[in-house]
């Protein structure tokens, strides 16, 4: 399975996105991972459309926009139209079906997540709605550095097993919490191929040597 690398701007230097987004094109990531949050869903509030936006023209990288909102219904089209290339929702926010509708109706990728403590069965929908991605939380949105929860690798397990019986085995399965090198091999195996990394690719002494090892 094709493994790729999706580190979160969140742990960038905001003070020069723009070069930070071109060093993870230029080091080998595969994806720019942007986590918005509302101060609603979650508590703190990162950065809306404009920021997709402003970094859109810096990459030729897929910008993976996962949407910690509330009524992330009012927010795809703006995410859409600043070049967003794939937007995840949260389906303890919004109603899949719809939402996947109308992501869609943009040309956009669609994706589904779900919190820590929401059963991986919840997801199941989703692929039966066409998911171009799925993503469990391995930590408790809204801040990073946290430790990764043990318990997602059986969920990543059971997703993974319900794709491949739902006929989409290689459907893309994202984890983004707590991501080390020392815990991306488990990760790996329970079933997921894209793996979000903050800290983890911003804070290495050598990012393109890291982003590697992650993909092993």
């Amino acid at each position: 399975m094709n493994i790729k690398i999706a580190p979160s701007i969140l742990a960038s230097d905001f003070s020069r996105v723009g070069e930070e987004v071109k060093r993870l094109e230029t080091s080998g990531a595969d994806y720019v991972h942007c986590d918005v949050m509302d101060g609603n869903f979650v508590p703190p509030i990162t950065f809306g459309a404009q920021m997709v936006k402003a970094i859109r023209p810096h990459t030729r990288l897929p910008l993976d926009c996962h949407l910690m909102v509330l009524h992330p219904e009012t927010h795809v089209e703006d995410f859409a139209a600043a070049g967003a290339d794939i937007i995840t929702v949260h389906v303890e926010a919004c109603d899949i079906p719809a939402l996947f509708r109308q992501i869609s109706s943009f040309g956009v990728k669609k994706s589904a997540v779900i919190n820590p403590e929401t059963p991986a069965e919840v997801l199941f929908p989703a692929v039966d709605e066409g998911a171009d991605m799925l993503l469990l939380m391995s930590v408790h949105p809204g801040w990073g550095g946290q430790k990764f929860i043990a318990e997602t690798l059986a969920k990543i397990e059971a997703v993974r097993n319900y794709c491949v019986k739902a006929g989409v085995p290689e459907l893309d399965i994202e984890v983004d919490g707590g991501i080390t090198e020392e815990n991306v091999g488990d990760v790996i195996s329970a079933g997921a191929n894209v793996i979000v990394a903050g800290s983890t690719v911003f804070k290495a002494k050598n990012m393109a040597e890291t982003i590697a090892r992650l993909r092993g």
